[in-house]
């Protein structure tokens, strides 16, 4: 299983390098948390990835992948949180984002899927939700079909 987790950060920072965002460091600090996010298409997962997270490869879906972590601790751990978003392209058709929390040993981060048609941009709102206190992650990905 630890294999699988070092591909699917392999992959992650792979696809990262490769697709080019609005953000280089696609990081948000928000209070004492700092909010990673990425969004990518899931054709760049290997089918054994997608498989081992029930993830749909496909040309026309997106993966988003948020991990928050808590900067007021030392090391900066992941931290659970409870997290809801939606998405929008524009023409205005609103998406909802049905996100899955996947825990590996310390490491917390949530999974969702957008479908997209090709050179179709998604505007992110994502809502964290920790301790009470409400966060909003905006952010937008242009997505292309291969």
């Amino acid at each position: 299983m630890k294999s699988i987790i070092n591909k699917f950060v392999l992959i992650t920072l792979l696809a990262l390098s490769v697709i080019t965002t609005s953000s280089a460091e696609n990081m948000k600090k928000m209070d004492g948390l700092n909010v990673h996010y990425i969004a990518l298409g899931s054709a760049f997962l290997t089918p054994e990835i997608a498989k081992a997270y029930g993830i749909e490869r496909s040309r026309y879906k997106g993966l988003v992948n948020i991990s928050v972590l808590d900067n007021t601790q030392t090391g900066n751990p992941s931290k659970a949180v409870f997290i809801n978003g939606k998405a929008r392209n524009d023409v205005g058709q609103i998406k909802s984002l049905e996100f899955t929390e996947v825990k590996e040993g310390d490491a917390v981060y949530y999974l969702a899927q957008v479908s997209y048609t090709n050179k179709e941009t998604i505007y992110f709102d994502i809502n964290i939700t920790d301790k009470g206190k409400q966060h909003n992650l905006k952010f937008s990905q242009k997505f292309y079909v291969d």
